[in-house]
């Protein structure tokens, strides 16, 4: 799928085109993961998301009611007050807790970023009869890495986290991503670039981690795969750019329906 070349201000060169690729890429604008479809310029290797090439100027978000957040091309120049500090003077993503290293919807007001896809994650979903909520403060371990926070955030941003109502079923917003790409980057060692090999040993991977760690399974067999694989399918398109994302679809229907 192609659309006709659009220009970018972060990319002047040349025109950017839409293109569909089954693999994952860096945006160069928020320089966050994504898969799927992207906004390319071939001859430079460059890519956005589709929310990194189109912004809005300004946004808004349910968690925060008060706040207006404005887009800015790169984070907001923070001055650090403290002797050799590493992390104090970075911006962090209030919503999945991770640096912000390019494009970032800002909020002066209340000192909050969003990363252009972060922004679109849904605080509420029904999901097979089971609502899910998105939490902006983390309660309990994460069914992927077994943590309360985040490893390796130094900032004190927790992030947000998907839960269902009796909370069996628990994501940090920042895993979900991360567990679906490394999956799919390490696939057992098979060197195989076949891509419904790869997506077999992808989803094969993700199945037998969540299963060691996730306790809401029990006894529920097929309905616990269905709710899984729907959500999964939901974050993780929200997170990597693309609303029809191949990865995803790939992942929720294969083995996790099985």
């Amino acid at each position: 799928m192609e659309a006709a070349g659009s220009n970018h201000f972060s990319h002047p060169e040349h025109s950017l085109e839409l293109k569909n690729y089954k693999k994952p890429y860096t945006c160069d604008g928020c320089k966050e993961p994504g898969f799927g479809s992207r906004y390319r310029c071939e001859a430079c290797d460059f890519d956005l998301h589709k929310d990194c090439m189109f912004p809005a100027e300004t946004t808004t978000h349910d968690f925060f009611g008060n706040a207006t957040f404005k887009f800015l091309p790169r984070p907001p120049n923070l001055k650090c007050q403290e002797k050799h500090c590493r992390n104090k003077c970075k911006s962090y993503c209030d919503a999945c807790g991770k640096v912000v290293k390019g494009f970032v919807y800002h909020c002066a007001a209340h000192n909050l970023d969003l990363h252009p896809c972060c922004r679109n994650l849904e605080t509420k979903m029904d999901i097979h009869g089971e609502e899910f909520w998105l939490q902006d403060k983390v309660s309990r371990r994460c069914n992927w890495c077994r943590k309360k926070k985040l490893h390796g955030r130094g900032s004190g941003v927790q992030g947000w986290a998907y839960a269902s109502r009796n909370e069996d079923y628990y994501f940090h917003v920042g895993c979900v991503p991360e567990m679906t790409l490394d999956a799919w980057q390490n696939d057992g060692g098979s060197g195989n670039d076949d891509d419904d090999d790869r997506s077999v040993a992808t989803v094969s991977k993700m199945k037998m981690q969540l299963q060691r760690n996730s306790k809401g399974n029990r006894g529920r067999g097929n309905k616990y795969w269905k709710m899984l694989k729907s959500i999964l399918k939901i974050i993780v398109s929200v997170l990597l750019g693309d609303p029809t994302i191949t990865l995803a679809c790939v992942v929720a229907e294969s083995l996790l329906s099985k």
